[in-house]
């Protein structure tokens, strides 16, 4: 069992990473965002494996903590996002 675990933590772990390469080279904005949700998705679940990996109760405490603050990251940055889209339509309207 606990091979399987840390076999699925490092999948993850790669994972990761390349949710990382396109939160940094993404062509959008909106890539962007999903790219850092599933990012925190993924530290998420690796987290929740490790509790079960060590026997620790108290990190699936900190893996709801974050799961809170990862929520509220993407929730902050997608009003960003739609202010400032909504603020570049405008200018393109007023060009026409």
């Amino acid at each position: 069992m606990n091979q399987i675990l840390m076999i699925a933590i490092g999948i993850l772990s790669i994972f990761l990473l390349i949710c990382l390469i396109r939160a940094v080279i993404g062509p959008s904005i909106a890539d962007r965002i999903v790219s850092v949700n599933m990012m925190g998705t993924i530290v998420m679940v690796i987290i929740a494996m490790l509790a079960i990996l060590l026997h620790e109760g108290y990190l699936v405490d900190i893996c709801i903590i974050y799961a809170m603050i990862s929520f509220l990251a993407v929730a902050t940055l997608t009003k960003i996002f739609l202010g400032i889209y909504r603020k570049r339509k405008e200018r393109g309207t007023e060009n026409d």
